[in-house]
């Protein structure tokens, strides 16, 4: 059965962009501007701090932390508060192949990093349950595969092979599937919102079902069934864990669907509708008029550029 997640990434369409590595020695402090494109970061040995206007109090990374950064976000790394910045575009301008050394002397941080980009509306559910900085502690297990997973982007970058443009972007998938698997995993993962739910053994069954047959006329009543919970009990947790009621929520993923089948295919708005659960394109115009100021046919064309049959 598929779950939230999996609806949601296999709509994000996620895409690398540019990856490295950077040997850092003291003294050292890097200064990554805001992008447009999200970011990755691993502490692969070593310590350093990381601040950004976006977070309260200097970050303590070592070996195993992993960073995930909004689009948006600047932040700065380095040995030590205080330190003379330098950007990172100079540092991996001088960089030999995808590796950048930066310092002179002392105790070795060696960093991996990776930019990465998406479709802002696929990934609509899930960037408002992210901070702008988000910190993963990776145990072994988890730490090994994604810097296994790194290595094998980065070699596909530094070669020159048919297709690796491909391999780039699948890897990225898998990347991303990583770190919010071990996110979601962690003792201090994320507390709330629909991926908070996943972490609730009947909350994540009855999602899976739901997820798994949106269109189906789901009642409050089904779902508690699914969870194997009274109706009142499973209500309750719900809207406790996840902040919205059931049926809330399944309104919102049917227009979230709608606009990636809006977006990505040439069906008509009548078959979109039935195939998200609604009987008509009117029932979908009213539910999508609570969450975008267009109408669905209009949406589309903003969206697309341009008319779709």
């Amino acid at each position: 059965m598929r779950d939230a997640l999996d609806d949601l990434l296999g709509r994000m369409h996620v895409e690398g962009s540019w990856y490295a590595a950077l040997k850092a020695l003291g003294p050292w402090a890097v200064t990554f501007e805001t992008a447009p494109l999200a970011r990755l970061v691993i502490v692969v040995e070593g310590t350093c701090l990381l601040t950004s206007s976006d977070v309260e109090a200097p970050m303590e990374l070592s070996a195993g932390d992993c960073i995930v950064v909004q689009p948006g976000i600047g932040f700065s790394l380095q040995d030590r508060l205080g330190r003379p910045t330098m950007h990172c575009e100079a540092v991996f301008a001088r960089a030999t192949g995808r590796e950048a050394t930066v310092g002179e002397s002392g105790p070795v941080t060696a960093i991996q990093s990776g930019r990465f980009s998406f479709d802002a509306a696929a990934a609509e559910p899930l960037m408002p349950l992210l901070p702008p900085i988000l910190r993963i502690r990776l145990d072994e297990e988890r730490s090994a595969a994604v810097r296994a997973t790194l290595d094998l982007m980065a070699a596909e970058s530094d070669g020159d092979g048919m297709g690796a443009g491909s391999i780039i972007d699948r890897l990225a998938d898998v990347l991303f599937i990583q770190v919010l698997r071990a996110w979601c995993a962690a003792d201090d993962g994320p507390g709330a919102g629909w991926i908070a739910a996943l972490r609730v053994p009947p909350l994540a069954v009855a999602l899976r079902a739901l997820h798994s047959d949106l269109a189906r006329p789901w009642t409050v009543a089904d779902l508690a069934r699914e969870a194997a919970m009274s109706r009142s009990a499973f209500a309750a947790l719900f809207r406790d864990v996840v902040g919205e009621p059931p049926l809330s929520y399944l309104t919102s993923w049917r227009v979230y669907r709608a606009k990636a089948l809006l977006k990505e295919t040439r069906h008509s708005l009548s078959e979109i509708a039935v195939s998200v659960g609604y009987d008509s394109d009117t029932a979908l115009s009213r539910a999508f008029r609570r969450f975008e100021p267009l109408p669905p046919g209009a949406w589309r064309r903003a969206q697309t550029g341009g008319p779709r049959p």
